[in-house]
């Protein structure tokens, strides 16, 4: 069952998408900035800024899989990260969904990272400066509210 959640599914309007048991991603926080992503090319939406996160497969909670996604692409310590809450970003239950976990360090400050080949670049950006990178789309369409959310626990 371990790892069986990638590959290419039919998600929200037909639109080709990660992740056969649906994908999430963790919104890190560390005092004003958040955890992004370079994701690299050869990656579905490669070269575009966003959250770690990936394919959930069948036996993990989105938190667990966001989780993970994170140990695995940025080498994040688990015991540092303090979850929030779970938000459904994209698609719709039942079916395909692409869940945010919304989370912060628990020193609030950034913590170390180790990027993996997933990784061109992991960055701690101030939430104000967000826009400034070229994001991948799905993240850049639920910006708005990820942003509301983390200003509504500072």
């Amino acid at each position: 069952m371990e790892g069986d959640g990638n590959g290419w599914v039919d998600g929200p309007g037909g639109k080709r998408v990660w992740g056969k048991y649906g994908a999430a991603g963790l919104f890190l926080r560390a005092g004003g900035t958040v955890l992004l992503q370079h994701r690299a090319h050869w990656v579905a939406d490669g070269g575009t800024w966003a959250l770690p996160g990936g394919a959930r497969d069948s036996h993990e909670t989105a938190q667990e899989a966001a989780l993970r996604e994170t140990v695995e692409e940025c080498g994040i310590d688990t015991s540092l990260v303090s979850v929030e809450k779970e938000l459904v970003t994209a698609g719709e239950e039942p079916g395909w969904t692409y869940t945010t976990v919304m989370a912060h360090t628990t020193t609030g400050e950034p913590i170390d990272l180790e990027p993996n080949a997933e990784s061109m670049e992991l960055l701690w950006v101030p939430l104000n400066r967000i826009r400034e990178y070229e994001l991948h789309r799905g993240f850049e369409s639920s910006l708005s509210v990820l942003l509301w959310h983390a200003e509504s626990h500072d």
